[in-house]
C-alpha cells in the first residue's frame, strides 16, 4: 500500500494517505515538512501566481512560491474562482448502456412506485404539534410497531410566520414526503389555526387516498392522543396489507450525498458512489445529485454530460441561480470549505467540487429538478438544494430517493428519513465510529480495485433495499430540514 498517491498524470501535487514525515522521499520529492493524511504536497516547485493542479484540473493558484516537497494548503493557495460566469455547451456523449438486471425485495404501491421500507410516518402541518407528535409515535411504535417497518414522526419549525416561496418549499416538502413511496401510510397532523391548514396543504398535496392517507386538526378534538391513536391504529392496519416481492433494481431511487469531507473523498468514497451511480444506471435505476454550491468550480464537467441542450440551459440556470442567491445575500459565492473540511485536507472550494462532483460517475445528465420536484427520468438528475448535510437529504427525499448514499472523512451520525448509507473515506474512520459507518471505502487505497469494492457494495445496497437496517436507522437517526431563504413573521 502507498502512503500517497498522485491523482492525475498532470498534477503538480500528490495526496497524503497517512500521515508523512519531514524528510520521507514520495515520488522522488524530498519533503520538507510533515504531510497530514489527506493533505497535499508540491511535486516540484510551483512559482507565485501559477496554478495548483489535483485532478488533473486547477483547484487554486499558489499564493506564494512553494519548494516540491512543500505542504499545499490554505496558508499558500487561494481560489481562481470569482463572480458569475458564462457557459457553453459541449457535449461528450456518454450515454450508458442498460444491461445488467439485479432485483431486491420491495413494496409495491397502489399506483405503481416501489418503496423500500413500509413505515408509517407522521407528518406534521406546523412544527406547533411537534409534541404531539412525538408522544403519537412512542404510543404507537409499542402498540403497532410490529405491523409494519416503523412509525416515525419528523419534526419541524415551519408551517406558519412564512410568507411567499418559503411557505410554498414547506409545502412542497411535507406534500413529498406524505407521497413518498417508503411510507405505507401517513398520518397528516395540523394545529388549525397555521397558515399551512390542512385545506390549504391539500391544494397542494393534490389527489391521496383516504385509507392510505388520514388527518387529524388537534383544535378540533378534545383528546388528540387518543384520536392520533385510533387513526395510527387504523393506518397501521392499512399498510401492514403490503408484503414485500421481487422487483428489479431499475425501480431503484438513490441519492448521492457527501458530509464532513476530508482529502481522501475525492479519492476513496466519492469515486466509489460515481461507480455505483453508473452501475445503477446500467441496471437501468435512477441517482440524484445535490449540493449545488459545492459544483461550483467543477459544473462544466458535469454541463458537458448533459443529454441534450435543455438539460444543460437548466444546469446553467441551476448554478446561476444559486449564485445569485448568494449575490442577494450579499455572501461571499466561494465560502467553503468549512473548517472540518479543511482539517481533513480540503483547501479551496474547486478542490471540494472536483472529488464532490465525481459522486455523479461518468453517464449523462438526464435531468434537473427543482427542490422537491419529483424525479422522472431514470439515470443521473441534478437536484436543486444546497450544501448542508440535513437540508440536501431532506431534499433528495423530497425528489423520490428511497435512500441516500452518504460519504464521509470525519465522521456523522445523521440520517434521513429514508435508510442513510454511511461510507467512510478512510479506514480509521470505519474502525473508529463502526456505528456510524455502513461500508468502508478506504480499502481503495490499501489494494482493493475500484471494480470489486463497487460490486461488493452494489450486493450490500440491494440487501438494505430488501430490508437490512443501516447504521441511522439501527440508532434512530432521522431528521429532515426545510430550506429557506427568506424572513420569519
Amino acid at each position: 500500500m502507498s502512503k500517497w498517491i498522485k491523482i492525475a498524470a498532470r498534477d503538480n501535487v500528490a495526496v497524503a494517505v497517512e500521515p508523512l514525515c519531514e524528510g520521507d522521499v514520495c515520488l522522488g520529492v524530498t519533503l520538507r515538512e510533515s504531510i497530514p493524511a489527506g493533505h497535499k504536497f508540491a511535486l516540484c516547485d510551483i512559482p507565485e501566481g501559477a496554478d495548483i493542479i489535483k485532478y488533473a484540473f486547477p483547484i487554486g493558484h499558489a499564493t506564494t512560491p512553494i519548494a516540491a516537497g512543500s505542504w499545499v494548503h490554505t496558508h499558500n493557495v487561494k481560489t481562481n474562482l470569482s463572480g458569475l460566469l458564462e457557459y457553453t455547451y459541449t457535449p461528450h456523449p456518454c450515454a450508458v448502456p442498460v444491461d445488467r438486471q439485479a432485483t431486491f425485495e420491495g413494496y409495491v404501491r397502489e399506483d405503481g412506485r416501489v418503496g423500500i421500507r413500509n413505515e408509517v410516518w407522521i407528518v406534521n402541518t406546523v412544527g406547533c404539534v411537534n409534541g404531539t407528535a412525538k408522544t403519537l409515535e412512542r404510543l404507537a411504535q409499542q402498540a403497532y410497531g410490529d405491523r409494519v417497518d416503523g412509525i416515525h414522526c419528523f419534526v419541524h419549525p415551519y408551517g406558519c410566520s412564512q410568507l411567499g416561496e418559503d411557505h410554498r418549499n414547506t409545502q412542497k416538502l411535507l406534500a413529498s414526503m406524505v407521497r413518498h413511496p417508503n411510507a405505507g401510510a401517513v398520518l397528516v397532523l395540523s394545529l388549525g389555526c397555521e397558515n399551512n391548514n390542512v385545506a390549504e396543504f391539500k391544494k397542494v398535496l393534490g389527489a391521496y387516498n383516504p385509507e392510505r392517507v388520514r388527518f387529524l386538526v388537534t383544535q378540533e378534538v378534545e383528546d388528540e392522543v387518543e384520536e392520533g391513536m385510533k387513526l395510527l391504529d387504523e393506518l397501521t392496519a392499512y399498510a401492514s396489507r403490503f408484503k414485500r416481492q421481487t422487483v428489479p433494481a431499475s425501480e431503484l431511487v438513490i441519492g448521492l450525498k457527501c458530509g464532513g469531507s476530508d482529502g481522501l473523498s475525492g479519492i476513496t468514497a466519492n469515486p466509489l458512489l460515481g461507480s455505483i451511480s453508473d452501475l445503477l444506471a446500467r441496471h437501468g435505476g435512477t441517482t440524484l445529485l445535490t449540493e449545488v454550491p459545492e459544483m461550483f468550480g467543477a459544473e462544466t464537467l458535469l454541463m458537458n454530460r448533459c443529454r441534450n441542450r435543455a438539460t444543460f440551459d437548466k444546469t446553467v440556470a441551476l448554478i446561476n441561480n444559486f449564485k445569485a442567491y448568494f449575490i442577494r445575500h450579499g455572501q461571499e459565492v466561494y465560502e467553503n470549505p468549512s473548517p472540518g473540511n479543511k482539517a481533513g485536507g480540503i483547501t479551496t472550494l474547486e478542490d471540494k467540487s472536483l472529488g464532490c462532483t465525481q459522486k455523479g460517475g461518468t453517464a449523462e445528465v438526464r435531468d434537473v429538478l427543482s427542490y422537491c420536484e419529483p424525479v422522472r427520468e431514470k439515470g443521473l438528475n441534478l437536484v436543486q438544494g444546497p450544501g448542508n448535510d440535513l437540508c440536501a437529504i431532506t431534499a433528495l427525499m423530497a425528489s423520490g430517493a428511497q435512500m441516500v448514499l452518504f460519504t464521509t472523512g470525519r465522521g456523522t451520525p445523521v440520517g434521513a428519513p429514508v435508510p442513510t448509507v454511511k461510507v467512510s473515506t478512510n479506514t480509521p474512520l470505519a474502525e473508529k465510529k463502526p456505528g456510524w459507518i455502513d461500508f468502508n471505502a478506504g480499502v481503495l487505497v490499501q489494494g482493493a480495485t475500484m471494480e470489486e469494492t463497487c460490486e461488493q457494495f452494489f450486493k450490500q445496497l440491494l440487501a438494505i433495499a430488501s430490508g437490512q437496517r443501516t447504521q441511522s436507522e439501527t440508532h434512530d437517526f432521522r431528521e429532515i430540514a426545510i430550506f429557506k431563504d427568506g424572513v420569519t413573521l
